[in-house]
Order: C-alpha cells, then sequence, then structure tokens
C-alpha cells in the first residue's frame, strides 16, 4: 500500500498543495495532520499511521522535515522505516528508495549518504531561520521597534490567565518552589521567575 503523510505545523496553514502532490503520486491513503509537535513522539496522527505501516507498504511524504525537526531525529525515524521494510519517497528531493532495491548494498549505503546530507540541511536551515530571527529582533530592538513577546500572565490578565497568574502569586508567597509551581501550573519556569522577580522589585 502507498500511505501518504501531510502536515503543517500550525491549524492556520493549508495542506492542499501537499496534499494535491501525494493524490497524483497514486496514494491510496493519506494521513493528514496540522500539529506543531517538536518530534514525531507528539504528533498523534504520524504515530497512528506508524502503526499501520507494514512490511513492503509506501511512505510517501512532501518533505524531508516531515519526519522532525532535528537531523539525528530524522536519521532515527528513517533507519526504523527501512528496518520494517517500509520504503520512503520524499517528493521535493525525487527521493525514492525503491529505485535501488534490485542492487544488493548501493541501495542502503546511498540511503544512509543522501539521508546524512539531506538531514543536515534541514538541521542547517532551521539555523540559519533563528540566527536570521536573532538578527531581526536586535535591529528592532535598536530602532525600539521591539516590544517583546506579550505576556500571558500578569496582574492585569483576565479570565483564565488571571486565575492562573493568581495561582501562581499565591504559591510565591507561601514559598512554594518554582519547579513545584511548575508542575502544578504547567507554567514555563522561566514565566514563573519572571513573575517572581516582578513581585521582589515591587517590595
Amino acid at each position: 500500500m502507498i500511505i501518504g503523510y501531510a502536515r503543517v505545523s500550525s491549524k492556520t496553514q493549508n495542506l492542499d498543495r501537499q496534499i494535491k502532490d501525494l493524490k497524483q503520486f497514486g496514494c491510496d491513503k493519506i494521513f493528514q495532520e496540522k500539529q506543531s509537535g517538536k518530534s514525531l513522539s507528539s504528533r498523534p496522527v504520524y504515530k497512528e499511521l506508524r502503526k499501520k505501516l507494514r512490511f513492503g507498504d509506501v511512505l510517501v511524504v512532501h518533505n524531508l522535515s516531515q519526519f522532525g525537526r532535528r537531523k539525528e531525529e530524522i536519521k532515527d525515524e528513517w533507519k526504523s522505516l527501512m528496518k520494517d521494510g517500509i520504503d520512503v519517497v520524499v517528493l521535493d528531493l525525487q527521493l525514492d528508495t525503491r529505485k535501488y532495491k534490485d542492487v544488493e548494498g548501493v541501495g542502503q549505503l546511498i540511503s544512509d549518504l543522501v539521508l546524512t546530507l539531506l538531514s543536515w540541511m534541514v538541521d542547517e536551515d532551521r539555523e540559519q531561520l533563528r540566527s536570521a530571527q536573532r538578527e531581526g529582533i536586535e535591529i528592532a530592538k535598536r530602532q525600539g521597534k521591539y516590544k517583546g513577546r506579550k505576556k500571558k500572565y500578569h496582574k492585569n490578565a483576565t479570565g483564565k490567565d488571571k486565575i492562573v497568574y493568581d495561582t501562581i502569586v499565591a504559591e510565591l508567597e507561601k514559598d512554594t518552589s518554582v519547579m513545584d509551581i511548575h508542575r502544578m501550573t504547567n507554567v514555563a519556569r522561566s514565566t514563573i521567575y519572571s513573575i517572581r522577580n516582578e513581585l521582589t522589585n515591587i517590595k
């Protein structure tokens, strides 16, 4: 069976292009996911797809980053698929592991070399994007245009955010540790430290 996997990282993004390409390739079934999960383990649709893949199946994706954001994660998943006898097609790279099956040993060698190179490229592209974002923020700061990320939990918050903020403040006043508050509220520790510093400055 030829199975396609289409994913975007935001619910506002469109899957139409990927789905169109997967259909044109001839996928028997297409799994769709709008999930920003950093790892494959946090993507429920992919986990479901992976359980359904069987020896001899073909997994088709639009690009290599569908397997993860880090090169090690991509390589691990690729090796897992190869071990289970599942072929992989990456459309934007015109890479199809079925083409190398007839030559003993060469297929695995080519897969290893290509995957190492391409996963490095994915990692490098992501680092370049982060670098560009950091540079953009620094420029905006110098120009006085960058105000930082809008705070979610603060004394003037409303609704659920206000309840969470008040809970954090109350626990800090009881000398509850930041880690315990983090576990209790699921709020990032950096945010809790920031609130604690603000309270200290007020006092």
